[in-house]
Formats: structure tokens, sequence, C-alpha cells
């Protein structure tokens, strides 16, 4: 083999890595349970949902063909690590502690944290509250943090895989309160079967060092070109217009907050 013909057949198996790198498909992870209006499977198994619409978008314009893989909520960050999927997109909130093992992309979205409970309780998030009661809450968030360092010297805390399940123990008395993002939150207390036996009690006070700084999407340290990618795509989708045309389907506020 001459050195003209090595060249050729080099450069030729570059673009062939390059080519593949850029048809490969970003795999997106989602919590494997309906976590309306953010994501859900309807009658043909298909994710829809605000956040599934917002990931379209982005990958649209990073010219990208992505696919979800979907896992319980507790295995997203294992499941990131393994190389099941390369991106969690699944309402998670930017932590001190997950930083610790994933990257984040910029936050897409904020909500802050609340309490709702039965109907003719009386509102109010302090611990004098709460005080004697059971607190419902999904596990591995950071509301179930939360109440170890507010809470846990005063109330119960009984843990669910899923909101749902947390919602059902609720409407039949079981618990006293569920405490998560006040977004699905709300969207539960609206619904046909929510309204019926649940109310708002609050907003919790604030504490960004548990609760975080906005949802955004988690990656691995060392996927840094797809993180800027993403970011990038995040920050156009968002300027264009087409953020707020996605979430005016599904809110009648700004999901991005402050």
């Amino acid at each position: 083999m001459n050195m003209k013909t090595a060249i050729y057949l080099a450069a030729g198996a570059a673009l062939l890595v390059s080519a593949t790198a850029a048809g490969a498909e970003v795999r997106f992870g989602v919590m494997n349970e309906a976590y309306p209006p953010f994501f859900a499977k309807d009658a043909s198994g298909k994710w829809v949902g605000w956040e599934i619409e917002l990931m379209d978008a982005v990958c649209a314009e990073m010219k990208e063909k992505c696919s979800v893989v979907d896992m319980s909520w507790d295995g997203l960050i294992p499941g990131l690590e393994s190389k099941k999927f390369d991106v969690i997109w699944s309402s998670m909130s930017i932590t001190d502690e997950r930083k610790k093992m994933i990257a984040f992309t910029d936050k897409y979205y904020n909500t802050p944290s609340k309490l709702i409970g039965a109907q003719g309780g009386v509102a109010g998030t302090t611990v004098e509250d709460v005080s004697g009661k059971t607190i419902g809450i999904q596990v591995s968030t950071i509301q179930s943090d939360y109440y170890k360092k507010y809470y846990a010297s005063a109330a119960s805390e009984k843990t669910y895989a899923t909101l749902d399940e947390a919602f059902q123990d609720l409407a039949v008395g079981r618990i006293d309160y569920v405490f998560g993002d006040s977004i699905p939150l709300m969207t539960f207390i609206h619904s046909d079967f929510g309204k019926t036996c649940c109310a708002d009690m609050g907003n919790v006070k604030d504490d960004p060092a548990i609760l975080g700084q906005g949802i955004g999407g988690g990656l691995r340290k060392e996927d840094t070109e797809l993180l800027a990618r993403l970011n990038a795509a995040i920050a156009t989708v968002k300027a264009s217009g087409k953020y707020a045309e996605i979430s005016k389907k599904y809110f009648d506020f700004d999901p991005y907050g402050e």
C-alpha cells in the first residue's frame, strides 16, 4: 500500500466515524410512570407531554434523531452511568449533591415544592402545621431530603415508588399530606379525581441547597460536547419562541420561572 492510498483510506475512515457519530441516536431517559403534564404515555403507548415536546424541539435544533428510554426514578442516575441512555430528561432538579455524580444542562424549567392535603384541612407548611402528621413522598427525591432536614423531628414520612401511589393514599386518608413539585401536584388537584378529595396546603420555605436551582437534563460528566450542544439548543428554542409555543399548550404561566 503506497502512502497516498493510506492517506485516502485514513480520510475515508475518519469521515465514516464522523458520519456515524452525527447519525447516532441520542437516548433520553424518562421515569417509567405518568408525570403529567410533563410526560405520560398515550393510548398507543407513545410518550407525550410538555417535556417530550421540548425534547423534540431541542433534538430538531441539534438535528439529531432522539428516542426515549424509560425506567424507575431511582434507576435513572445508575442507568445514565451504565450508558443505557445519554441524557436524563425527567424533571430532575439540579442540586449540588447530584452534581457530584453527574453534569447538568442549563435549567429548562423551575417549580417550587409544596404540600397538598385533604380538603377541609388548615393550610400551612411549617413544622408546627405538620406536627404529628404523615407525609407521603416519592423515594429518592429532593423532597425526601428536605423532609429529613425540616420535618423529621415532628412528622412521619411514608415513601412511595410513584406519586400516583401517594395520591391514592392521600385520597383515602392513609396519609395526611403529599409533598412534591408544585406543578404535578397542582395538576392532580385540578383533575376530576383530585378536586374531589384534596387541596393545596401551600409552598414550603425554599432551600436552594436542597431543592436545587431548577430542572435540567443530566449527563455523564465526560460528555462535554453533548452538554454544550444541548445548552445551545435549549437557549435557541427558548429565544425563538418555540418554548413559549409549547408551554401555552400546557400552562397558563411561564414554567421557566426566574
